[in-house]
């Protein structure tokens, strides 16, 4: 788990398990030593949805009520076929996140230029180093291909075949949060003047993040996220694992869910990742969401934020 400070990029929190006790080196496992969120990578997954749709709109071709058309619930490209839990029909870019449909994504990513949605994950900090000054930070892999076949285009777009680190997917919510602008995560607060760089329009950012508040919703993937009092924005990511040999594994996932909160005015983003659940659930919205719901509800309480939910489960 990471929790940043939207406003000052200070890491506020880092959590891992399983941890260890410094003082019983009897039994201590070297695994456990490493803090995994700064130092570890993962396929990303849905959680970048949000950027696939960031480049959607920032290309123009599309607008939020623009519709997607998603029937009969699965599409072929070359030699994969993508298909979604049931067949959603036409579901607007609301739609295509709130339900994470991989049919949706697939059909925007295909019409967009593969190099200006890569273009979108880079500004957002993905593929580089954070500068947190941790020994063994992990910049993660943003691939660049001069040429981009549809199937690696479109896996791409829904998070698969580039890595990151748990801080960095953090880092990319904070540019959400912020409304476009890109910040120095800082381990402490050391006094000096935080870098600050515009990576995209805020008017943007504010449709994006409105369209993840209703992944939080009673109808959204990560419903189980939802804060008592506060809105919360963010996405579910459920991963089959890499395979030793190559491939995926399918009996074998990770979970995640990042988001922030207050939606209205973020303070805390909060990242959470699940290696190989193991109690019989591994979907992001069942497993991780609740996790941040719980963490990022104390949070809000220590900072004394203010509640901004009104009646209902989100507001547009």
């Amino acid at each position: 788990i990471v929790i940043l400070d939207v406003l000052t990029g200070e890491i506020l929190a880092m959590a891992n398990q399983p941890s260890f006790n410094p003082n019983n080196r009897e039994s201590l496992n070297q695994i456990a030593l490493r803090n995994r969120a700064i130092t570890d990578l993962i396929e990303p997954g849905s959680t970048v949805k949000p950027f696939t749709i960031l480049a959607a709109l920032e290309s123009g071709q599309y607008q939020l009520e623009s519709l997607i058309d998603t029937s009969p619930g699965y599409l072929k490209v070359e030699y994969k076929t993508f298909v979604d839990p049931v067949n959603y029909g036409e579901l607007d870019l609301r739609g295509v996140l709130s339900k994470s449909s991989q049919v949706g994504t697939t059909k925007i990513a295909l019409n967009l230029d593969a190099h200006e949605m890569r273009d979108v994950f880079s500004r957002v900090g993905f593929g580089e180093y954070l500068g947190s000054g941790f020994p063994g930070e992990s910049m993660g892999m943003l691939p660049s291909y001069r040429d981009w076949h549809p199937v690696t285009q479109a896996t791409f777009a829904f998070g698969y075949g580039l890595s990151a680190s748990p801080l960095q997917l953090a880092r990319a919510y904070g540019v959400l949060a912020n409304n476009g602008l890109k910040k120095d995560i800082k381990l402490l607060l050391d006094g000096g003047e935080t870098n600050v760089s515009r990576v995209f329009g805020s008017d943007l950012s504010k449709t994006v993040n409105n369209m993840l508040e209703s992944v939080v919703s009673e109808n959204g993937t990560g419903k189980n996220a939802m804060i008592p009092h506060y809105r919360v924005a963010g996405k579910t990511a459920t991963l089959h694992k890499v395979k030793a040999g190559g491939g995926y594994d399918e009996n074998k996932y990770v979970s995640a869910f990042a988001g922030f909160s207050p939606a209205s005015n973020p303070r805390v983003v909060t990242v959470v990742i699940i290696d190989e659940p193991s109690e019989g659930k591994y979907f992001g919205g069942l497993v991780a969401a609740p996790i941040f719901s719980k963490v990022t509800e104390r949070a809000l309480q220590l900072l004394r934020m203010s509640p901004d939910k009104q009646s209902g489960s989100w507001v547009n």
